[in-house]
């Protein structure tokens, strides 16, 4: 598999506006799409197949990524990636769900696990021969995967080459959804830089199997009601003096069950204001917006809303979340409702245990 490609929006004849009309499209093109993928001609490929499919999929939405290359003398792959952003991971999945059956043609949706995996980046090796790993305990956060990964010819000079190409490794390795969500914290070093005996790579998918398995053992099924939790008035001010002004839910900062829910998902929205903090117009527009959120993201069903906090004309809405899934399909909904009166900006990220909203803790504590 080769030739990753990022989307880019271009108009079509006939608008492409949902995933069916995707694959009407798709399949309109496909004899000859796969007459050219046949070729394995990278520059043929490049003009005549990813030009118009970028154009066509960069109209249904930012942030989708594919792979295209044979997998046999008949049949050509489109493997369909968001390259490991949880804000399109739903997104990619659901276009390769609705995908019909076409000759010649299978569709896979995320870049798949390799076992035995190599690649030569700029000269540099990174596989079995190269690549070993261990693990960094924290008594404070037990449940953290924290990862290191050693490789043998790593020293200053290149030190970012090695990084980069060990993301991409590692990518294809695991496959892009298993290094999403199996790995919490990455870091890198050379052999004499060590701190524990090096396990060989090709053990690494075993080992996060083996976390994974204990962490479902031990937070399977965990929900928190927030419906009688307390809430407390947080302010103060940011580095540069403005007024910082923030509601958050006590017990949930208290919880000793944070890992369960590991993915933060931050609505952001800006506005105008003097002082940095939204007048009572604004604020209601803000909590008209966030009401929408709670409405369709509900702590029973694992999406607890821990606070929000204002200051330099932003609002910040943070929620714990189980998944990054919904969070997302909800999110680019109220986009569209919203973008003429209350446009936002969201992020989901990795938060295993809530560093992200320490600053309120902070601010309590005082």
């Amino acid at each position: 598999m080769s030739l990753l490609n990022r989307f880019f929006g271009s108009k079509q004849d006939e608008p492409i506006t949902s995933y069916q009309d995707f694959w009407k499209w798709f399949a309109s093109n496909a004899a000859d799409f796969h007459k050219v993928v046949r070729t394995k001609d990278s520059s043929r490929i490049q003009q005549e197949v990813f030009g118009h499919l970028s154009a066509a999929l960069g109209q249904l939405r930012e942030g989708y990524f594919f792979l295209i290359g044979m997998v046999s003398d008949s049949t050509a792959d489109l493997v369909l990636t968001a390259d490991g952003n949880p804000k399109n991971i739903v997104f990619v999945e659901e276009l390769v769900d609705a995908a019909p059956n076409i000759t010649g043609w299978q569709f896979t949706k995320l870049k798949q696990p390799e076992s035995g995996f190599y690649m030569t980046m700029n000269g540099i090796e990174f596989g079995e021969n190269t690549l070993s790993f261990y693990s960094n305990d924290h008594a404070d956060q037990p449940d953290l995967v924290d990862i290191t990964v050693v490789h043998k010819d790593l020293d200053d000079s290149n030190a970012d080459g090695i990084e980069h190409g060990s993301y991409i490794f590692l990518d294809n390795f695991l496959g892009e959804l298993n290094f999403l969500t199996s790995i919490d914290r990455l870091s890198f070093c050379a052999p004499s830089e060590a701190k524990k005996d090096c396990i060989p790579i090709e053990v690494l998918p075993n080992f996060l199997e083996t976390r994974e398995a204990l962490f479902l053992e031990k937070y399977g099924g965990v929900r928190s009601n927030t419906e009688n939790d307390r809430y407390a008035t947080v302010q103060g001010q940011t580095s540069g003096g403005e007024s910082w002004f923030g509601i958050v839910n006590q017990d949930l900062l208290k919880w000793d069950r944070k890992a369960s829910h590991p993915w933060m998902f931050v609505l952001n929205v800006e506005y105008k204001s003097d002082n940095g903090l939204p007048d009572q117009e604004t604020a209601d527009k803000l909590n008209e917006l966030e009401d929408a959120f709670m409405e369709r993201l509900k702590d029973e069903d694992g999406f607890l809303n821990i606070g929000r906090d204002a200051a330099d004309n932003e609002r910040n809405v943070y929620f714990a979340c189980i998944d990054f899934r919904k969070p997302s399909k909800v999110a680019s909904e109220l986009e569209v409702r919203y973008k003429n009166t209350i446009p936002f900006t969201f992020d989901i990220f990795k938060d295993k245990y809530w560093q992200s909203v320490s600053h309120f803790i902070a601010r309590e504590e005082k």
